[in-house]
């Protein structure tokens, strides 16, 4: 059973940058594709980022296209996604999800396991 813990959420200023981290264990990391989702209060889960096995990488919500970048590193069983010029629209829960395999998208319904969030915050 994979469990994964999402930190490195905060408040931060319009403008400003966060690196979120996931950390993996319990499984044999490399074997999972790794998605980043937020959801805003009274919004559904989006898909942000997702990355596969192989570390081939989505940019999934056109919004946050050019902002952020989601990177792995196998060795620390770690995904990280980094969080570039924030807009207050981007405030949410962030979670990250892992499958095995690779889906065919960066969307909620193809992940299985599932981190508890961290909020992030962007506010003057």
């Amino acid at each position: 059973q994979l469990q994964l813990v999402e930190s490195g959420g905060g408040l931060v200023q319009p403008g400003g940058s966060l690196k979120l981290s996931c950390l993996a264990s319990g499984s044999t990391f490399n074997y999972y594709s790794i998605g980043w989702f937020r959801q805003a209060p009274g919004k559904e889960r989006e898909g942000v980022s997702c990355i596969n096995l192989r570390g081939e990488s989505t940019n999934y919500i056109e919004s946050v296209d050019g902002r952020v970048a989601i990177s792995r590193d196998n060795a620390k069983n770690t995904v990280y996604l980094e969080l570039n010029s924030l807009k207050p629209e981007d405030t949410a829960i962030y979670y990250c999800a892992a499958v095995r395999g690779t889906p065919m998208w960066c969307q909620a319904y193809e992940y299985d396991y599932w981190g508890q969030g961290t909020q992030v915050t962007v506010s003057s």
